[in-house]
């Protein structure tokens, strides 16, 4: 029996897959533990000016198939006018079909926004006429309200003031708004100009002067009870991979007064100091009791025109083929024999190793904590259908499903949630085709709490928010 393009059955093949969603999955709340969105625009309730604004600007996912689409630089990122941006991103919308973007574009406008037409070059004017209405009773808070976001993690560097963390903190606006500690700068020791500077910013966030590793220590503790202060829970890491060589203190020290003095480092000497650094920052992460999550294996920057005139972030990175898995084993077993290992989410970006992934998280479970060390859920280009289904096959075939802690939307847009939405009809199928075929038992209620604990109470155990 045919189905209508997103109806209320989307995804949900089965009798037992709509139960499960609509009666178990649908209505939970979101926990958004790994997003980008400007904690400033939370602080102030910021209105935004049109769709291109809140849709189109930072969304680099869009931006690649534009440009794969032949479309002008600028109407990307360019200087034209934001009703042209939106007209050219809607014209080629037809052209993306079977990509997540097809998907995710119109679930979002019909939810906030109500609109069910298919956006294309025909029904452009009238879809920016319409958005843009509605968005002028619509802010950033009662979107975070309108799709029950409960906690958004934002991404923030140790040197960011906190200023509306903490004004979000006075405001009582009924949702939980935390930092998540991102220290990459402070191990790119690569380039000691760009190394400096960043630590001359950590100086003066920290309020300490940074002349030795043991002030950088004492720095870097500094803001992590900052960020303690307001509500942090976690940490986050976007590197290529794990650093696990061995050293001495005495090295590391002095390689830090070397790039201090501004003189580079070898391959192996930077490899060294990466070693020290985070497993220092995975000891205060682990003393806190947070979480310390780790975004692997993306290669990033690979258009230098493209970074040399518009910056990063610009949708110009991809899957890398890094070794990934035996420092990572290194790493967690070093923590782990020093009883020192922090509860752990590794993401992976390639789906070579994501058995192998999933298969490390077992070595380190411990008895202490359900579902101590997480595979986390699909990640970037992986963020699509196929990548989740294949991730949860993997766990449920080589972990514990149920312990898995679930969606993020990793994004930088307010109408990013429905992604949560597409994840719960996914999970929902996967479990009503097990029922159907007759490999789980027809038991949905106990399907149905163990979807619940995916979709939300997993991970608000997890994070003790």
């Amino acid at each position: 029996m045919s189905k209508s393009f997103l109806d209320e059955d989307f995804i949900l093949d089965t009798k037992e897959a709509q139960e499960l969603y609509h009666h178990y999955a649908k209505e939970m709340p979101i926990i958004d533990y790994h997003c980008h969105l400007p904690p400033d625009e939370i602080a102030q309730d910021y209105i935004f000016k049109n769709i291109t604004e809140i849709w189109l600007k930072g969304d680099h996912y869009k931006w690649r198939a534009m440009r794969t689409q032949g479309i002008n630089e600028a109407y990307i990122t360019g200087q034209s006018s934001d009703k042209e941006k939106f007209l050219k991103w809607a014209s080629i919308v037809p052209q993306v079909m079977r990509n997540p973007l097809y998907h995710w574009t119109h679930m979002e406008l019909r939810n906030p926004f109500g609109i069910k037409k298919i956006l294309s070059s025909e029904t452009a004017e009238e879809i920016y006429d319409l958005t843009n209405e509605k968005l002028k009773s619509l802010s950033a808070r009662t979107i975070l309200h309108h799709f029950k976001v409960e906690v958004v993690g934002t991404t923030d560097d140790p040197a960011d003031s906190l200023e509306y963390h903490k004004k979000i903190g006075e405001q009582s606006a009924g949702i939980k708004v935390v930092p998540t500690f991102r220290p990459d700068p402070v191990l790119n020791i690569e380039d000691p100009v760009t190394f400096n500077a960043y630590v001359d910013k950590l100086e003066v966030a920290s309020g300490k002067s940074i002349e030795s590793l043991d002030q950088l220590y004492a720095a870097l503790k500094s803001r992590h009870d900052d960020f303690e202060a307001v509500g942090c829970r976690a940490s986050d890491h976007g590197q290529i991979y794990l650093y696990a060589e061995p050293y001495t203190e005495r090295e590391v020290r002095s390689l830090f007064a070397k790039a201090r003095m501004g003189i580079t480092l070898s391959s192996e000497e930077t490899l060294k100091y990466k070693s020290a650094l985070q497993y220092e920052l995975a000891l205060m992460d682990h003393a806190k009791g947070w979480v310390q999550q780790f975004h692997l294996g993306a290669i990033r920057d690979n258009n230098s025109r493209l970074l040399s005139t518009l910056g990063k972030n610009i949708g110009v990175d991809s899957i890398g083929d890094y070794q990934q898995i035996e420092v990572m084993s290194r790493f967690f077993n070093r923590l782990d024999t020093d009883n020192r290992l922090a509860k752990t989410i590794i993401y992976n970006v390639n789906p070579v190793y994501n058995a192998a992934f999933a298969t490390m998280t077992g070595n380190f479970q411990d008895g202490t904590i359900r579902g101590k060390m997480q595979w986390g859920s699909g990640w970037w280009f992986l963020d699509q259908k196929d990548g989740m289904i294949d991730q949860m096959n993997i766990l449920s075939n080589m972990g514990v499903l149920s312990c898995f802690v679930g969606m993020i939307t990793d994004s930088r847009s307010f109408l990013s949630f429905p992604r949560h939405e597409y994840f719960r009809r996914i999970l929902c199928n996967l479990f009503g085709n097990d029922i159907v075929k007759g490999e789980l038992p027809h038991d949905i209620p106990w399907i149905g709490k163990m979807i619940q604990d995916i979709c939300y109470y997993n991970a608000k155990n997890y994070f003790n928010f």
